[in-house]
Formats: C-alpha cells, structure tokens, sequence
C-alpha cells in the first residue's frame, strides 16, 4: 500500500500546533495528534541517551515514525573536538542510541544531511561507503547541500551510487544559490523509501554572511503559497510511483510556517491520516 506521510523537523518550535500553555517536555504528545512523523534535530547535536529515545517513543501513537538526525561528527559538521575515542566509537554509540525506535518499529531512517564542503570527490564516495557499512542494516538517507553531486555530467552516477550502496534519496526544495544548494532531482533510489524536504526558498538568507549571528533563524524564513505547493503535489505523485513510501517533512520554521505549510500539504494530497494521537481538548 502506498503511503505519504507529511510532518516537520522537530516539535518544539511550532506554536501553531499548540495551545492553552502546553509545556515543553509534552508538546510530543499534542504533536502526534496533528502529524504522523517527525524529525528528531536533538540527535544531530547531541547523540542522545537512551531514556530520551525510550520517552519518545512512549508519548507517540503506535504507527508513528521518526526520522532521526545523524549526529554532526558523523556528518563532518562539527567543529573542534569529538567527544569519542574514533569515528567507529562514535557510530556504534549513535547506532545504539536507536535501540528504542527500531524496537518499536517506529524508526523511518536516518537521515545524513552532509556540509555544503562535502563536495563530489573519491574521498568523500569512500567515506559515504564507510558510513553505510557502519549503519548496518539500518535505514539511511542521504542529503547533499554541494552542487558538485548533481552536476549534468555527474548527477545520473551519484544516482546510480546512492541506489548501488542502498541509501534513500532526499528529494529536496531550497533555494538555488549556486554551489552550495542542489536542485530538485525527481528520483527515487528505494523502492521502499524516499524523503523529500521543503528547507524554503530564502535566497538571501541561504547562504551564510560573513557577519550576523542570527543567519540560522533567518535561513528557513519562508512561507510556500498554494501555488508552489500544487506544483509540488504533482512532484509528489511522480515520486510516488517509484517508491511505496514517502516521507515529506517542512524545514521552513525561522517565521512558524512549516506547521501550516505541512497541513496545507495534507489538504492538497487529499489524506486523512488514522490512527494519530487524540488531540488535548483546551478550555475555549
């Protein structure tokens, strides 16, 4: 059977969702009553302890997923030093850190978001080959953020790569700004399993300045109108043809739109989700 399931990156920030003063540690809970996915950003911080996977998984319906973040030393984005003996240290205490969800079925992937620096070369295919044996037979998605992986000589190689070594494609919409954003590339590398993500079209606020701290809140500041996300439902429906499930998550929260963007998704592709979390009914 196919399915879509639509949701956003993390549950914090989305006031939208929430109301009558939810407090933090169980806005997870009203969250499932609103989406059937998510994704997990903590874990790309942080590798996090187990009772906070286990917490996770007991405050979600039993047909939610999460799709978890891998931890930024693994993805070449952490700066300074790892808190590990060595890399194979660091990916079998991310991969157990998984144990909860893959024990109730509630993990959908792990996602690799690489740097805009992780650019197409040998040495990088070797380390994406490297990483995929380490993650075993868990679930991985890969998503690059340099150009060099999609360029016309090169795009159908990657492809055919990331098919050969068994990783999931993110099909992803951003702004085009040159060497650091990849374009949409409609393809699916899973016949289980495809991603795609909405990061926003902020085409100033992409790339970073050389000054400012709040780049980061203003990178994802974007809200889709119907008529971009109608174009995407067609995009949707090509990628659903090629593979059974599809995973769409919005990024686009620096101004809380990611949340309605993703509702509005649902509306468009005409679902109906069962199964969710009964939503906590306020007092007005």
């Amino acid at each position: 059977m196919q399915m879509i399931y639509v949701g956003v990156t993390g549950w914090g920030d989305h006031d939208s969702l929430y109301h009558g003063g939810v407090s933090q540690r169980d806005k997870l809970k009203e969250y499932g009553a609103h989406f059937p996915i998510v994704e997990v950003d903590a874990s790309f911080y942080a590798v996090q302890p187990k009772r906070n996977s286990e917490k996770w998984v007991s405050e979600t319906p039993a047909s939610f997923q999460f799709v978890v973040k891998a931890y930024q030393g693994m993805t070449g984005h952490q700066r300074g030093e790892i808190p590990f003996e060595s890399k194979k240290e660091m990916f079998k205490a991310f991969c157990d850190s998984l144990e909860a969800y893959r024990k109730s079925g509630k993990l959908a992937m792990v996602l690799f978001q690489f740097p805009p620096w992780f650019d197409c070369k040998r040495e990088n295919v070797n380390y994406l080959r490297w990483c995929k044996a380490e993650m075993g037979d868990i679930p991985v998605a890969i998503e690059f953020r340099n150009q060099s992986w999609y360029r016309p000589n090169v795009v159908q190689q990657t492809l055919d790569f990331i098919e050969k070594e068994g990783w999931i494609h993110s099909v992803c919409d951003e702004p085009q700004v040159g060497e650091g954003s990849i374009p949409v590339v409609l393809h699916a590398t899973d016949k289980d399993k495809t991603l795609v993500r909405f990061h926003g079209r902020n085409l100033h606020g992409w790339q970073r300045p050389a000054s400012g701290d709040n780049w980061r809140e203003v990178r994802y500041l974007y809200r889709y109108n119907h008529q971009e996300l109608t174009e995407w439902v067609e995009k949707i429906r090509i990628l659903e043809k090629e593979s059974k499930e599809l995973y769409v998550l919005f990024n686009n929260n620096s101004g809380g739109d990611a949340a309605d963007n993703a509702k509005q998704m649902i509306e468009l592709l005409g679902i109906e989700y069962e199964g969710l979390a009964p939503k906590q009914l306020g007092l007005f």
